[in-house]
């Protein structure tokens, strides 16, 4: 399974608005270089969130003057991807260019994403399509285009409680 990427963006500090970015710099010690995110918690380094993903997203928001003109930005995720089905499995492992990553859960989004539009956050939480965090496993240089790969996807593990 193969997509690509399609955006990069970063924040120097909470609340700060996203930058977009061309290229960028990928480390397990910083995640997303000039992101405040990255090595302030160990894992959450990257978030992905997938455009088709986002759009549907979107078509919920839709009202009697069409679907609302929000940028990807808004979710605050550092990598979109395009033409790829994120895995959701805890320990699934992807490559974005020559950087690997391993999936360390679905981003669940907060109360914020009300703030950029009413619904936001209930059109998110449905089906994971706020995207997933990511530990880096090997630092290197990603570019918009490069190519993203799921290399391993386990089963999601849904628990299940009596009653």
């Amino acid at each position: 399974m193969t997509g690509w990427l399609v955006g990069i963006a970063r924040r120097a500090e909470r609340r700060a608005p996203m930058e977009e970015i061309a290229t960028g710099s990928i480390s397990r010690a910083a995640g997303l270089a000039g992101d405040f995110k990255g090595a302030k918690y160990p894992l959450r380094q990257i978030t992905l969130l997938s455009r088709e993903a986002w759009e549907t997203a979107l078509l919920d928001l839709r009202d009697l003057v069409g679907v609302p003109p929000i940028p990807w930005t808004a979710r605050r995720a550092n990598l979109l991807v395009e033409g790829i089905a994120l895995p959701r499995g805890k320990g699934a492992r992807l490559r974005v260019g020559p950087v690997a990553l391993e999936v360390t859960g679905v981003t669940w989004p907060c109360r914020r994403m009300d703030e950029v539009h009413p619904g936001l956050l209930k059109a998110l939480a449905q089906n994971a399509r706020g995207g997933v965090t990511c530990t880096v496993s090997n630092d290197g240089e990603v570019r918009l285009g490069d190519l993203v790969e799921v290399l391993f996807d386990p089963p999601v593990r849904t628990i299940r409680l009596p009653g």
